[in-house]
């Protein structure tokens, strides 16, 4: 699958800013960049690259994080629900994307106790979830899109709906999801996006829903016919979305970097089910992760190894 079509929630904001920008130019975006727009704490991280330097055609990494805040922005207890990384090397012309359970037992970053990753933006937002990626991965994390579930929701609205293919049938929240196809609204895409407890394969499961969700989502998403539809898009990003990228690296990722998204490699966190405590967590296979790390810096370029990017 391109590149385009397998971003998971926060992505297709992505995606859609950069169709915008590359066929309407800066005048309509302009606006919503600056609203969106936020700096990452880098105090305690020792992973982050260099300056990106997106003219020279850098390998860079993006974090997308799609935030729970069904309590309210305010609401300390929110969590991430999402949670993809992205490596993109335009000298390879390939992208490694990385699907993080959110049940992961792992290290939280600044607070020197194992948790959810997910935990961690309940401790210390975006800055804290983004040094425990790093750690996490032992990956850089260069730039963030931010997304919070509302927006998710308003974004399908705003298209008129979303089509899916359902592998099989399951019923959440009062919402039954036949098996076949299925044209859903914002609240139903939601929920089908949600749903981990009846999926065989738990946690991956629902993050491969969530791809073909979007996949749905992008071949609506980048079928924009009138101006007044593209406002709408925008106004949902702006209300929802949050991001360290300059509009001008969007732009000149969107120009110079369209190889990289057109090979695209997914990888899953291999582990177990576990729990203590009567909590549910995922513990993932160390040298998985290991391997995994050492792919994606050498896809940033970062370490040298033999392994194939």
């Amino acid at each position: 699958m391109k590149w385009k079509k397998i971003v998971l929630i926060i992505g297709t904001s992505l995606g859609v800013m950069l169709v915008v920008a590359g066929s309407y130019g800066w005048n309509l975006v302009a606006t919503t960049f600056t609203a969106i727009q936020e700096d990452v704490d880098r105090a305690e991280s020792e992973n982050r690259l260099d300056t990106i330097n997106f003219d020279e055609g850098d390998p860079f990494s993006v974090l997308l994080m799609g935030v729970d805040e069904s309590g309210g922005a305010d609401d300390p207890n929110q969590r991430t629900d999402a949670l993809v990384l992205l490596t993109v090397n335009p000298d390879t012309k390939s992208t490694q994307m990385v699907s993080i359970p959110r049940d992961t037992y792992t290290t939280i970053a600044g607070e020197g106790e194992k948790d959810k990753i997910n935990h961690a933006y309940a401790f210390g937002g975006k800055d804290e979830t983004i040094h425990t990626v790093e750690q996490f991965l032992d990956v850089p994390v260069d730039y963030f899109f931010q997304a919070d579930m509302a927006g998710f929701e308003d974004m399908v609205d705003t298209i008129n709906g979303v089509s899916v293919e359902n592998s099989f049938a399951f019923t959440y929240k009062g919402t039954h999801f036949a098996e076949g196809s299925q044209e859903l609204n914002g609240e139903e895409a939601l929920k089908y996006a949600r749903m981990r407890k009846d999926d065989p394969r738990g946690d991956l499961g629902r993050q491969e829903r969530q791809r073909d969700l979007l996949l749905g989502m992008m071949d609506k998403g980048t079928d924009i016919s009138s101006v007044p539809k593209i406002k709408s898009i925008l106004t949902v990003v702006e209300d929802h979305v949050r991001t360290n990228f300059q509009l001008k690296d969007v732009w000149t990722v969107q120009s110079n970097y369209q190889p990289a998204f057109d090979q695209v490699k997914q990888h899953e966190i291999e582990g177990e089910d576990g729990e203590m405590d009567d909590t549910y967590y995922y513990m993932p296979d160390t040298a998985q992760v290991q391997e995994l790390s050492d792919r994606l810096n050498h896809h940033l370029e970062i370490e040298q190894t033999d392994q194939e990017a």
